[in-house]
């Protein structure tokens, strides 16, 4: 039996994922590189032990940046740390950047902390919001209609029972903590036999989604990391669910020209740029030890790719596989 990866911080459970795959995909490693999901800072120490001169280490996460005394220790001011969303990665480095590591969704130590709400299996409070700004999980499951909750459970967490699910949502609400609307959600669908995945994990997905408008999130990080790279400069992202790859998989093939097209009968479309060279075609999983090590490793995929010298053109954000609705926290009061 392989055993258990060491935990990034003395003080978190968290372990990164697929970290040796990263560390080998975008070697060598140097120069200035932003971990725009800091977390419990494993990817930027990886960083600095491969080679980076400077990691400037982003998160929206307040506690996350708390916890990284013992780096901030050892490697001074080689470490800049930024409170901030990886959206705004580009404004957050000041610089160009040699390469970007970017590791997505929810965080062990997030999901630990039952006073964070992300956990259906703790009591928290229905927060589920990455920073402490904005409307929170309470917000929406108290106020969207049965229509946006659907869309958002079926869009955001690949629910079928999107709609019934809603339905109960509503006629039982206000919810004040996790495990009342945990309940809710289980109600509606069969109990699970064993080895099956929780009833409300596909539903906590998608709410914490909705919550932190994470695609939108995506999009407009990728953006900025096109924007941030040198030529020359490594983008890596590991996602955790199929609709964050698919995100990843669709920007950075349109970006490296190799998007297929849609309707063979369609006319040629003019020879576009490559503002990315793709490091891999395929996306890169976690062998069976580091599985073994670290279950939560079982699902997250690497995607990784160079920025070319090409000038950046406009993106398509069509094409790029955004799934569902947005902006729903525009109509709460």
């Amino acid at each position: 039996m392989v055993g258990a990866a060491p935990p990034d911080n003395p003080n978190s459970p968290h372990v990164s994922v697929l970290i040796d795959p990263l560390i080998k995909a975008v070697s060598p490693v140097s120069g200035t590189w932003l971990d725009g999901t800091f977390g419990a800072g494993g990817y930027t120490r990886r960083l600095f032990e491969a080679g980076a001169g400077k990691v400037i280490g982003v998160d929206r996460d307040p506690s996350a940046l708390a916890l990284a005394a013992p780096l901030l220790e050892e490697y001074g001011d080689r470490l800049k740390l930024v409170q901030g969303k990886f959206s705004e990665l580009d404004q957050h480095a000041g610089e160009p950047l040699d390469g970007i590591v970017l590791d997505l969704g929810v965080s062990s130590m997030q999901l630990d902390q039952a006073e964070r709400g992300f956990s259906f299996l703790r009591e928290g409070p229905l927060d589920m919001r990455m920073s402490d700004q904005g409307p929170s999980a309470a917000d929406l499951v108290n106020s969207a209609s049965a229509d946006e909750l659907a869309d958002i459970l079926y869009h955001y967490g690949e629910e079928r029972a999107s709609r019934r699910i809603a339905r109960a949502i509503v006629a039982v609400r206000p919810f004040e903590n996790t495990l009342q609307l945990a309940e809710a959600v289980a109600s509606c669908l069969p109990r699970p036999r064993p080895g099956q995945i929780h009833p409300a994990t596909r539903s906590f997905q998608a709410i914490r989604i909705a919550v932190n408008d994470e695609f939108g999130e995506l999009i407009a990080g990728l953006q900025a990391a096109e924007r941030a790279l040198k030529p020359g400069g490594k983008l890596a992202v590991v996602t955790f669910h199929s609709l964050e790859d698919r995100v990843v998989k669709r920007f950075l093939q349109a970006r490296s020209g190799s998007m297929a097209r849609t309707n063979r009968y369609a006319p040629e479309a003019e020879e576009q740029v490559a503002q990315f060279k793709l490091i891999s075609r395929k996306a890169i999983g976690p062998s069976d030890e580091e599985i073994a090590a670290n279950p939560r490793a079982r699902s997250a995929k690497l995607r990784a790719a160079i920025r070319t010298d090409a000038p950046i053109t406009p993106l398509d954000r069509t094409a790029m596989g955004l799934p569902g609705p947005k902006d729903w926290w525009k109509e709460t009061p």
